[in-house]
């Protein structure tokens, strides 16, 4: 058995991770989304 299974550094959950990676990504682009709507409003 490999060594690393055996003792993880971690031992948060995979799901956690990838759920707050999303969230963080979606939050990222919508906020960039955002910022481009207002300027094209401000713009008119």
């Amino acid at each position: 058995m490999n060594e690393f299974e055996k003792n993880p550094q971690s031992q948060n959950h995979d799901v956690s991770d990838s759920i707050i990676g999303f969230a963080t990504s979606f939050i990222f682009f919508s906020l960039i989304f955002a910022i481009g709507v207002v300027i094209s409003v401000v713009g008119r």
